[in-house]
């Protein structure tokens, strides 16, 4: 990092308020360096945290934004301010990057559990339980399906990305009590569709 350049996370010279962040992506859409260099210095550390949050492991999350921000220095052009503000829009980036690298390192574990059980003789038993494992899963799906598309989307973010009521807020531009409101309203109806009792 360019030693005048403040630190990850520190404002730049001059702030880098939310309008600023939108004007230093359009200039880094048009290929200027030093405006990404600025906008990496003051959002880096958030996009960082989010990233650390779901991969868990500080080396992969470091990758993780390196490459998160490599796709913000290609796709800067795309960026809309009227469709979110451009926190929200890094923070997405670094979101998605995150969770591929998860499902990718699902994928690879649960292609070595299937081999190492496809390599073992099947009790009658795990036969049974894997049935019962599948019906819930449908009964899950189901009751997912049920939600509106905004209650999905935010608890998806907030029980299964582990995100805070206040970052699932940031990542799709809402007010917190908004995010919180569709949160509650969605986990009610997800109870209501599994016949859970409260």
């Amino acid at each position: 990092m360019n030693a005048s350049r403040p630190a990850a996370g520190e404002p730049s010279p001059g702030g880098a308020a939310a309008a600023d962040l939108g004007e230093l992506l359009r200039r880094s859409a048009r290929g200027d360096e030093a405006a990404f260099g600025r906008l990496y210095d003051a959002t880096a550390s958030r996009v960082f945290g989010l990233v650390l949050r779901v991969v868990r492991d500080p080396a992969q999350a470091e990758e993780v934004t390196q490459e998160a921000y490599l796709d913000v220095w290609r796709t800067a052009s795309r960026f809309d301010p009227a469709h979110g503000s451009a926190v929200s829009w890094l923070l997405t980036i670094g979101h998605r990057r995150a969770v591929d690298r998860v499902r990718s390192a699902e994928a690879a574990a649960r292609r070595d559990a299937t081999y190492h059980r496809e390599s073992e003789p099947v009790a009658h038993d795990a036969t049974a339980e894997a049935a019962q494992i599948g019906l819930e899963a449908k009964r899950v799906r189901r009751a997912l399906a049920a939600l509106t598309a905004v209650q999905r989307e935010a608890l998806e973010l907030a029980y299964f990305g582990g995100y805070t009521h206040t970052e699932v807020a940031a990542m799709l531009d809402l007010p917190v009590g908004t995010a919180k409101t569709r949160i509650r309203d969605g986990l009610i109806r997800l109870r209501d569709a599994m016949g859970v009792d409260r």
